[in-house]
C-alpha cells in the first residue's frame, strides 16, 4: 500500500524536525536521505515554503513531487518584502512590474486550472490585490481592466 504525506517545508531548508520528522518518522524511512532529497529538489525555492508530496511505497523506498509555492510567496520573494499589507485596497506594500507580473504566472501555469497565461497573469493579479500590491503604480484592477480591453498584451507562450 502507497502511503502519501504532505508536508509544507522552507525551500532547501528542510529538517528532520517538525513538520517533516514527525510525519515520515512512523514510516520507517530513513529521516536524513528524505531531508537531503527534499533540499536537493528545494534548492531553487530557498526561502520560500513549498509543498512537498513524499510517496512511500511498500518495500520502504519514496519519491518526491515538489509542488510549486503559492503566488503570494513568490510575489514577496520578487519584491524583497516580508508580508502583504494590513488593509489592502487602501495601503500597498511593493510595486511589480509587467515583466515581474508575467515571469510569476509563468511559474504556476502549469500548476494552473487556467489554459492561457492571460488568465494565469489575472489570478495573480487577484492575489495581488489582496495582497496590497500595485502593478506599474497602478491597482490589479486597473490592470485587469487593460488586459480585458486589450489595452495590455500578454504573450502566449
Amino acid at each position: 500500500m502507497v502511503q502519501v504525506v504532505e508536508v509544507l517545508v522552507p525551500g532547501g531548508q528542510a529538517s528532520p524536525g517538525p513538520p517533516l520528522g514527525p510525519a515520515i518518522g512512523p514510516l520507517g524511512l530513513n529521516v536524513k536521505q528524505v531531508v537531503d532529497r527534499i533540499n536537493e529538489a528545494t534548492k531553487d525555492y530557498e526561502g520560500l515554503n513549498v509543498p512537498v508530496k513524499i510517496i512511500v511505497h511498500d518495500d520502504r523506498s519514496f519519491d518526491i513531487e515538489v509542488g510549486i509555492p503559492p503566488v503570494s510567496a513568490l510575489v514577496k520573494r520578487e519584491l524583497g518584502i516580508e508580508k502583504g499589507a494590513t488593509n489592502p485596497g487602501r495601503e500597498f506594500v511593493g510595486d511589480l512590474t509587467m515583466e515581474q507580473l508575467i515571469k510569476i504566472a509563468r511559474i504556476k501555469k502549469e500548476e494552473s486550472l487556467s489554459y492561457t497565461l492571460k488568465e494565469v497573469v489575472k489570478e495573480v493579479l487577484g492575489t495581488c490585490n489582496s495582497m496590497g500590491i500595485t502593478v506599474e503604480g497602478k491597482t490589479p484592477k486597473e490592470i485587469t481592466k487593460e488586459i480585458e480591453e486589450g489595452k495590455i498584451e500578454i504573450p502566449e507562450e
